[in-house]
């Protein structure tokens, strides 16, 4: 039997966890000098409608190795033999580090026991990795083994899209998930920016005024990226306005083709020390031709804005 473990910053909800007996490791957030386990001593309704109370940004750190290696340990005491662990992209999180430590315990602690654990680096940040964590379960569901569970995940695992808005860049700056240059350019612009993934950290890929817009960016783009063979579901995430996450969720059956599965669900504690509050973000799997051009984009951006000077 296929054991899926994931950390928390997958986003999942509860059901959807509970649905495809999913195990999770927890972030530690910490908050005005308590640490909190996310998902567990902390929820996230909660967190955001006191986000503006909290004397210091809460920070938040990475899964110790023994929590994945106690889920390691408990799926193989399940008779659960295939392990397939799914983390945020390592350049964003220590949660992959973690589980490749904990593998390697593991391994040494069952030498000659028949056993596959394999942890996948996601490259993506929330529901993105959430999205392969969904997909794996449905495959697993339909009959797909082990193997082609891991081959699934490592050849598409760029290709999952996504999309962030947020009202405030600094969160995401001073946590690293997003690098400076990028952040630069949306206030410099003075406009709501979209951000991406791109190498496994975050990157801005468009700019709108207003939330109007920031919504039709997220339509058209969906319509002209995704790759509905491969998209059975897409998953919209939010952090503290669900009407939002709403309004994209109409649009989406008013104004695509999409006939699949829409989940909604909020974004977690640990995600949202750093998205803050506002946050409305989209995932689906991408056409794989498909290519943002960043580097160039920001590049022209900043030319535009020094001979605006």
């Amino acid at each position: 039997m296929i054991k899926l473990i994931a950390d928390s910053t997958c986003d999942l909800s509860q059901e959807i966890i509970s649905l495809y007996d999913i195990s999770i490791a927890p972030l530690n957030i910490l908050i005005d000098g308590e640490t909190y386990k996310d998902r567990i001593d902390i929820d996230a309704d909660a967190f955001f409608s006191r986000i503006a109370e909290y004397k210091k940004p809460p920070t938040t750190s990475m899964p110790s190795p023994a929590q994945f290696l106690d889920l390691y340990e408990a799926a193989y005491n399940n008779n659960e033999r295939e392990i397939l662990c799914i983390c945020m992209s390592s350049k964003t999180s220590g949660s992959y580090q973690s589980a490749m430590i904990a593998k390697d315990y593991f391994i040494e602690a069952h030498p000659n026991d028949d056993y596959k654990i394999h942890v996948v680096d996601s490259t993506s940040m929330s529901h993105g990795s959430g999205w392969l964590i969904v997909k794996s379960a449905r495959m697993r569901e339909k009959g797909a083994t082990f193997e082609e569970l891991v081959d699934y995940n490592e050849t598409n695992k760029r290709r999952v899209k996504h999309f962030l808005s947020v009202d405030d860049l600094d969160n995401l700056v001073r946590s690293g998930r997003l690098g400076y240059g990028s952040a630069l350019i949306g206030k410099i612009m003075k406009v709501k920016p979209i951000m991406t993934m791109k190498n496994g950290v975050g990157a801005i890929v468009g700019k709108e005024r207003g939330r109007n817009k920031v919504l039709k960016h997220y339509i058209q783009s969906f319509i002209d990226r995704v790759d509905l063979e491969q998209t059975d579901f897409v998953i919209v995430g939010y952090t503290s306005d669900k009407l939002y996450a709403e309004n994209l969720v109409n649009l989406i059956h008013s104004q695509t083709d999409f006939t699949g599965d829409i989940l909604l669900m909020q974004m977690g504690v640990a995600v949202g020390t750093h998205v803050g509050l506002g946050g409305l973000s989209f995932y689906f799997m991408e056409n794989p031709h498909r290519k943002d051009g960043l580097l160039i984009n920001n590049i022209n951006k900043l030319k535009e804005h020094v001979t605006d000077k």
